[in-house]
């Protein structure tokens, strides 16, 4: 990928760390950028116009700050009801990443 994508949403990031692939324990960051970023073209032009979800990428590493503890985890029906939306996307042709 060309890009690090990162939120100023603390629930946001916490959802996004949630439906990460992998098994380990979902984690989330508080980072500054370290060069220039722009709202993420995935999320603000194709679904969200004006980034209420303060979504963003850039070319540039970001630096980690510390770790937040204090997000709010989603129930696990949630979860996977956000998984299986996902999925569904994923499975569509027409979902695509922006790049």
């Amino acid at each position: 990928m060309n890009h690090i994508y990162f939120t100023a949403l603390r629930d946001g990031a916490g959802l996004a760390a949630e439906l990460a692939a992998g098994d380990g324990e979902p984690r989330v960051y508080e980072v500054e950028p370290t060069g220039s970023f722009e709202d993420d073209p995935n999320v603000t032009d194709k679904k969200f116009p004006g980034n209420p979800t303060r979504s963003y990428r850039s070319p540039a590493p970001l630096r980690v700050v510390r770790e937040v503890t204090d997000w709010t985890r989603l129930a696990p029906e949630a979860l996977q009801a956000w998984k299986a939306r996902l999925a569904a996307i994923l499975a569509d042709e027409r979902g695509e990443i922006i790049n």
